[in-house]
């Protein structure tokens, strides 16, 4: 037996507890001067030991930190966004990201690209997204920018997509001239944005530029905004709807159907019965089948009121 071996005994300190017994600690005082005004937000060296304590395992420390970085604010981005950038533990990145998105720091929306594009963690991915769609107007061109590029994967442009959608009415501005680009991935994000400026704003010029997109030589365009009109339960954009509903492509029929059957207006049934019997695509032939069973249901209760 190796007469040099030492083994931990009872009065050894767990390294685990020890390192979380200094975190709580760090993150006790931090808050305590705080709420008594006394916290020199300027002081680096604390905060990037908050950040160091993001590798922390349990959830609710970490959303403790992020909380009480976020109410640091400003301050506090430089260091998260080195951590974002170069820390080695996803978990500190993913915190960094979710704790920016708390910010909304302009100044981080290059780094939060940098993750987006180059970060190998999908979570520390969707969690730049998020702080994206946070920050708002700043963020609409360059996600704008993101939808346009040929180099970018599938997976990135439905995250921007899905920014913007969330950025809604803030992105106006940038929303509007966009729907003449070239990019029919730009056109159609746009609309979905539009679409979301639409639930909370009803101005007629919102619903006019979606009933005009149903024409765009876009397949994914013209079923984007079926789909959003059909949500929204618009019922003026039922003859657009219906013209669409001829369509050669059968994407734009099927977008069509489904959005007549949730603004729910018997006046389509008889289209729609038509449409049946001459569709010679079998797969799209269980949608006006569909479509058609829903509105005749609406129709029959509504007789009934």
């Amino acid at each position: 037996m190796n007469q040099s071996a030492t083994f931990p005994t009872a009065s050894d300190p767990d390294p685990v507890l020890a390192a979380q017994a200094k975190t709580d600690t760090l993150v006790s005082t931090v808050n305590q001067q705080m709420a008594e005004g006394t916290f020199d937000a300027s002081n680096e060296s604390v905060l990037r030991q908050l950040v160091e304590a993001f590798a922390d395992s349990r959830g609710m420390m970490r959303l403790r930190i992020a909380e009480t970085l976020g109410e640091i604010g400003q301050p506090a981005t430089p260091c998260l966004l080195e951590g974002l950038a170069h820390h080695a533990n996803p978990v500190v990145r993913r915190a960094c990201a979710k704790t920016l998105t708390l910010i909304a720091d302009p100044a981080a929306i290059p780094t939060l690209l940098d993750a987006l594009f180059q970060d190998e963690d999908t979570v520390v991915k969707g969690s730049a997204v998020g702080a994206l769609a946070r920050i708002g107007e700043p963020a609409v061109q360059p996600l704008l920018d993101i939808l346009a590029s040929p180099q970018h994967p599938e997976s990135t442009k439905g995250h921007a997509a899905w920014a913007l959608a969330f950025i809604g009415a803030e992105a106006q501005d940038y929303l509007y001239p966009a729907l003449t680009s070239d990019s029919e991935e730009v056109r159609a994000a746009v609309i979905g944005a539009i679409a979301k400026v639409a639930e909370a704003e009803t101005k007629e010029n919102t619903f006019t530029i979606l009933i005009q997109a149903l024409t765009d030589p876009s397949e994914n365009v013209r079923s984007e905004a079926a789909a959003a009109l059909g949500n929204l339960a618009y019922k003026p954009a039922i003859p657009a709807l219906l013209e669409l509903l001829q369509h050669s492509s059968g994407e734009s029929r099927k977008a069509a159907a489904l959005a007549l059957m949730k603004i729910g207006d018997r006046a389509a049934l008889p289209p729609l019965q038509t449409t049946l019997e001459q569709e010679s695509d079998a797969a799209l032939q269980p949608i006006l089948k569909l479509a058609i069973g829903q509105l005749e249901k609406r129709v029959e209760a509504s007789d009934w009121d």
